[in-house]
């Protein structure tokens, strides 16, 4: 199913496309939203809407919103939606059950399978880089996994540009899949570390990039303007606000409402849209809670982020070590 406003671009080199927009699960279905309604019509509204990317991981909510999202994408067309979930951080208190061996990796997806109700993901990410296991057994074990069916493409999760060309020049050098998507955290208030390292790699390499928090927990929102309410994301995650909530930040976002009436849109909408106008981003992972919030985001399909916006952004929003998250 598509929509006239919905967009689709490339992973990379490969042939699959996916929404502009994707949804997915962090911190919200499963968790924050488990009320089944709201999930499944904030669900069913993506894709009505023409999003066909949903990204989950075990680890979110400790499997529950791969079964909260899988319960509902079950019941929509398998060959309109392209899923993907992750694998490494721990599941349990188990020594090998966390990680990229070849044991967790085999016994993850099959989990992951189940809880979703899938034969199979269209993207298998290793969510982070694992520094204690051999890059090669990870590369030969998510090989297996795309040879058996169970995988179609795997990817990576925040992986620096050195090891993503590490990842590449071994499957070139022992015949393996290569990791064809990256997803990497990128806003108008992390843009450091994506701008000068992980964009260059993805560019050289044929990558496709899906990027994570592109409202910053929805401080990009204005809703933390004024304090932090005790049931937003950062009233409730500590790390997530520490990550992200300084004064000088809270008041570049202040600014930032102005720049967004100019355009005619809130803040939200122009901060994905401005994610969004990046070509070699593939698609915006959408962390809606509502389908209200859901319409909301899907207004940014038909903001234009002109030159002369995009150099009053850059101004509020430098890419310097200001924005190294």
């Amino acid at each position: 199913m598509t929509t006239p406003d919905m967009r689709y671009r490339r992973l990379g080199r490969c042939g699959t496309q996916v929404s502009l927009l994707g949804l997915g699960g962090w911190t919200t279905f499963g968790g924050s939203v488990t009320d089944e309604k709201v999930v499944r019509a904030t669900l069913t509204g993506a894709f009505e809407a023409g999003i066909n990317f949903f990204d989950i991981a075990d680890v979110y909510d400790n499997g529950k919103s791969e079964m909260a999202m899988g319960k509902v994408l079950g019941e929509l067309p398998r060959h309109e939606l392209v899923i993907s979930s992750k694998v490494y951080f721990p599941m349990s208190d188990e020594v090998n059950d966390k990680g990229l061996s070849r044991k967790h990796i085999t016994e993850s997806i099959e989990k992951s399978l189940d809880r979703i109700g899938t034969d199979y993901l269209d993207i298998y990410f290793c969510h982070r880089y694992d520094q204690d296991t051999p890059l090669e057994e990870t590369m030969r074990a998510m090989d297996d996994l795309v040879h058996q069916g169970k995988v179609l493409y795997w990817g990576t999760s925040e992986w620096t540009g050195a090891q993503l060309r590490g990842a590449h020049r071994l499957g070139d050098q022992r015949n393996l899949y290569h990791p064809q998507v990256e997803q990497p955290q990128y806003s108008l208030l992390a843009r450091y570390k994506f701008e000068s390292d992980v964009l260059p790699a993805v560019n050289e390499l044929g990558m496709g990039l899906v990027v994570w928090s592109p409202l910053a927990s929805g401080l990009l929102t204005g809703k933390y303007d004024d304090g932090i309410p005790a049931d937003s994301r950062f009233g409730r995650i500590d790390w997530i606000r520490n990550w992200f909530y300084t004064n000088a930040r809270v008041e570049s976002v202040r600014q930032f409402k102005a720049v967004a009436q100019e355009v005619g849109c809130s803040r939200s909408q122009l901060a994905l849209a401005w994610v969004a106008s990046e070509a070699g981003v593939s698609s915006v992972i959408l962390g809606c809670t509502s389908p209200q919030q859901l319409k909301e985001n899907l207004g940014s399909l038909s903001v234009d982020v002109t030159e002369e916006i995009r150099v009053k952004l850059d101004g509020l929003f430098p890419c310097d070590e200001s924005s190294k998250i």
